[in-house]
């Protein structure tokens, strides 16, 4: 069956439609991580990214009979966008469902390409169910976004030209993983080609079905997804594609979401480029893959996968950056509510710079602030709490408490100690026109909103942290509320921060 593969990538279609993609040496990346490191740029593709290479093969692979009936497609984004330039170039009509959150960005550039775009659910799920039952219909070919072969094989055209631009000495190559088309179709080739080459997956966190499939030595299907890494919010991988990744992919790193967002900045400080979230993955895994190497310097390949970047989500990945460099400590700190602490604090910190300091009078004795302080690792925040802490400053460490970075910082000094029966809970929903207004409606009026903050980071899910008040036998009641509004969510009562600042 390999070697089935090999042939299919060497006879894919491709190079009608997608660039020989360029493979940059990242010397700042190389520099720092003490290792040869390449970037694969498939963010030079006409539409961004890698995705119109399997899309491509995969057309042009039917028949003429179907190509002038038209074609369908589900998808976000980037698939979306390399059926339709597919279609374009073959003088194919097609259709692409799309979620009613999908970014207009993403939405304008796929009707630009040509196609007919029909906005439906709220998820690449319900997008997908629309587009099968679309198809079957009117009988019209549907184009998969990854387990299909001549997909898998159309991919696998990024391991070919890697192993040709570096034929000796590459140690791995790094890829990010959504439903498996990718990896399965580098790994396929290169483990043909140097079985001594590793291929390595990259998953976040929040969106681990290929990680948590491998423990489990079966398709796993998750019931939640992260979304900022939309490109690879996959609940389930392909079945394809976990055949060919278990045999062929030699592990999977995980890495959150301030890693992501640090690897976006490595990426623009190497090549002044900003590639989306799920585009930076591979840079991410591989500098996590790092922390474990000693001995001799490493050839390294990283795949950038696509650049199909929201502007408004810069400020969500500015803000984050450094914290997933650990470049930045977000530090929730007690001082004493007298003249001269801010002076004395700073004093504490000596010359390590304070990128953010939140505060207002709430107690005549103490003051709890919000500081951000900028370091150079891990062990520099260790050493800052201990230095505060050895000083007398109370310190709880926030620098990876998701509802003080999203929610917090932007709350400090709103505190209401006054509020009796407050629960606090973090929502996600989808982020379309109105949603705001249609989430307020859904929480109706009978229970009283005590706190709100929401913030636009420029994705397709909103972000809500909400103050309840609900009295304690009516906590059932609500729980059932909960649970019949849908919506993601997590109880956030006992988080030290809401503590701090909020009460």
């Amino acid at each position: 069956m390999v070697k089935d593969y090999l042939q299919r990538i060497l006879l894919a279609r491709v190079y009608e439609i997608a660039e020989e993609t360029s493979l940059d040496y990242a010397s700042n990346l190389s520099r720092r991580l003490n290792q040869d490191i390449w970037l694969k740029r498939e963010d030079e593709q006409p539409i961004f990214s890698f995705k119109l290479r399997g899309a491509y093969n995969k057309m042009t692979k039917l028949s003429r009979t179907d190509l002038e009936k038209g074609v369908v497609a589900a998808s976000a984004g980037n698939h979306a966008q390399g059926v339709a330039l597919a279609g374009q170039k073959l003088n194919c009509p097609v259709t692409i469902f799309m979620p009613v959150t999908s970014p207009q960005i993403k939405v304008k550039s796929v009707k630009a390409l040509g196609a007919e775009v029909k906005l439906v659910g709220d998820s690449y799920a319900e997008a997908g169910v629309a587009a099968a039952e679309y198809c079957k219909r009117h009988n019209y070919r549907f184009i998969p976004p990854y387990d299909d072969p001549e997909i898998i094989a159309g991919n696998g055209t990024i391991g070919r030209e890697i192993m040709q631009a570096i034929p000796h000495g590459l140690d791995a190559v790094f890829v990010p993983v959504g439903g498996g088309g990718l990896i399965a179709g580098v790994a396929a080739y290169i483990k043909n080609v140097n079985a001594k080459v590793k291929v390595i997956g990259v998953e976040p966190e929040d969106s681990d079905a290929m990680f948590q499939s491998f423990q489990a030595n079966r398709r796993i299907k998750l019931k939640d997804v992260g979304i900022f890494a939309d490109g690879v919010a996959v609940k389930q991988v392909g079945q394809e594609t976990f055949r060919l990744a278990r045999r062929y992919v030699d592990q999977i790193v995980r890495v959150n979401t301030d890693q992501i967002c640090a690897a976006i900045k490595d990426i623009f400080e190497d090549t002044r480029s900003i590639v989306e979230p799920s585009g930076a993955l591979a840079v991410a895994g591989m500098k996590e893959y790092c922390r474990s190497l000693n001995g001799r310097k490493r050839k390294f390949v990283a795949i950038n996968s696509g650049a199909n970047m929201n502007f408004d989500r810069l400020r969500h990945v500015s803000e984050r950056a450094e914290i997933g460099e650990r470049r930045e400590a977000i530090l929730a700190v007690t001082i004493p509510e007298q003249p001269g602490s801010f002076k004395k604090f700073c004093s504490t910190i000596g010359d390590r710079n304070i990128t953010e300091f939140n505060y207002r009078f709430s107690d005549p004795k103490q003051a709890h602030v919000y500081a951000g302080i900028q370091v150079e690792s891990e062990k520099e925040i260790i050493n800052s709490v201990a230095d505060l802490e050895r000083n007398g400053y109370p310190v709880l460490d926030l620098t990876d408490n998701e509802m003080a970075k999203i929610h917090v910082r932007h709350m400090v000094g709103g505190s209401a100690p006054n509020v009796s029966n407050e629960k606090v809970y973090r929502f996600e929903f989808p982020e379309r026109p109105g949603a705001l207004l249609g989430f307020l409606e859904k929480m109706g009026s009978s229970w009283n909103i005590s706190m709100f903050h929401y913030r636009n980071h420029g994705t397709d899910f909103g972000r809500v942290l909400c103050g309840i008040q609900i009295p304690p036998d009516e906590i059932t009641q609500f729980k059932k509320f909960l649970d019949a509004v849908g919506y993601t969510y997590i109880d956030e009562s006992d988080n030290p921060v809401y503590r701090m600042f909020l009460t």
